[in-house]
């Protein structure tokens, strides 16, 4: 599990997408730093990446709207892009 979600950590780090949070862009290391906090606050929920992906990634706290990124002109809700990618990842890490 670990390996997933620090896979996921740096896949939005890294990923030159834009991140809108709470009506506010952020790049993808903004974003990953917010995601690593909120983490370190749910961890004791979070048995799984698709746990990982519920708890820290997908919507905010306080407001509950969902995460956007948008990548390449394509918009869509955080949690389905990292669930791909978490896909992605299993498929080619076995």
């Amino acid at each position: 599990m670990e390996s997933e979600i620090d896979h996921l950590l740096e896949y939005i780090e890294t990923s030159g997408c834009t991140f809108n949070r709470n009506g506010t862009i952020h790049d993808g290391q903004d974003a990953s730093e917010h995601i690593r906090k909120k983490y370190t606050h749910t961890k004791r929920y979070i048995k799984t990446a698709e746990d990982f992906i519920q708890y820290a990634a997908t919507k905010s706290s306080m407001s509950g709207r969902p995460y956007q990124v948008t990548c390449e002109g394509n918009e869509m809700p955080t949690a389905k892009w990292l669930l791909d990618e978490l896909a992605r990842f299993r498929k080619t890490s076995q």
